[in-house]
């Protein structure tokens, strides 16, 4: 297993968290809390940065060895 590997498995934990945290907050925003609109804009937008680099770490060239 590759070293970006290791780490997009991680990431994809982490988004899987944020994720969990962005419904909490929306729930809590629609019964009512001013601030989780907010708070649940800004989950969503760590979320998303953590999806890219999912992406850039798993799309990235594979284990031959020639590509530095």
């Amino acid at each position: 297993m590759r070293d970006a590997d290791v780490i997009v498995e991680r990431l994809q934990s982490i988004e899987e968290d944020l994720r969990d945290l962005a419904y909490e907050r929306l729930r809590a925003a629609a019964d009512g809390d001013e601030s989780a609109a907010a708070d649940e804009r800004r989950v969503l937008q760590a979320r998303r940065a953590v999806e890219r680099a999912i992406h850039a770490l798993a799309d990235g060239p594979a284990d031959d060895p020639s590509v530095d």
